[in-house]
């Protein structure tokens, strides 16, 4: 079944319209999405490496979970819903802090990702050997120190995709840590 998307307009307000996933990229049409970084309580980075087949960024690490908002649903939703399908990991809602919001716009081929973006902090100890991936969108989970992590964002996102904004977020919690 084909994903729908509330259309925004570009202030972010609902325009009463629903769009397709494929409208919404090859029209770039603005919509919103989620993501979130998991951090465990040693300082930790939980991150993903997307699969080899996925159309933007294959085979790069990337923020832990994310994904789009369905039509009708809260981020809080999307980011519980996207956590389970992609790792597989059950979140709890008071191990997510919301962040910030942020605005993205993203052409890659014949792809234009135009996001309103809400941006979580998921703070969970996570056993990642017994983590289940969603294999066509993940291939890989690994834990990263702060400083590892710190040192590919400042080494141009070194294997990372190029989504500089949520990097640049994480830099400054990771700063503050």
């Amino acid at each position: 079944m084909e994903e729908m998307f509330d259309v925004l307009n570009e202030w972010g307000e609902f325009t009463g319209e629903i769009a397709s996933r494929e409208e919404c990229h090859n029209k770039g049409l603005w919509h919103r999405a989620i993501y979130a970084f998991i951090i465990n309580k040693s300082g930790e980075v939980l991150l993903q490496k997307r699969s080899k087949t996925k159309k933007l960024w294959p085979d790069m690490w990337d923020v832990p979970t994310g994904g789009h908002v369905l039509a009708g649903e809260f981020g809080r939703e999307a980011l519980i819903r996207e956590t389970k399908e992609e790792l597989g990991i059950d979140v709890l809602d008071n191990e997510i802090k919301y962040l910030v919001g942020s605005t993205s716009v993203n052409e890659k081929g014949d792809i234009i990702n135009k996001h309103f973006n809400e941006c979580y902090v998921i703070t969970k100890d996570i056993d990642i050997s017994t983590i289940k991936l969603q294999e066509e969108e993940v291939s890989e989970i690994k834990y990263f120190s702060k400083e590892e992590v710190l040192r590919r964002i400042d080494n141009n996102y070194d294997g990372m995709t190029d989504k500089t904004g949520p990097w640049n977020f994480l830099k400054k919690i990771l700063e503050k840590m």
